[in-house]
């Protein structure tokens, strides 16, 4: 629904079943998109970066609650705009 991010982290908000499971959405992501970056984009990524995998193994994940959807979309895109 929503992507932006700083140098070091990224922000997504996304809308998903209740069946999903957070951490393996979080661990596919992480692991489908250092996948492709490192194909597209190895030859770049390997003048400055040369660990096996993109991502680390942490991450942070937040439910929205009761805030409304376009707050939080707010919230994510400024955090470019620093």
């Amino acid at each position: 629904m929503e992507f932006s991010g700083e140098a070091d982290h990224v922000h997504i908000l996304f809308e998903g079943h209740p069946s999903l499971e957070p951490a393996k959405f979080v661990n596919n992501l992480k692991t489908v998109t250092s996948r492709l970056t490192r194909r597209d984009h190895g030859e770049h990524l390997n003048r400055f970066y040369d660990k096996p995998s993109l991502w680390s193994g942490s991450y942070c994940l937040l439910t929205t609650g009761g805030a409304p959807i376009e707050v939080i979309k707010q919230y994510i895109q400024s955090q470019d705009a620093k």
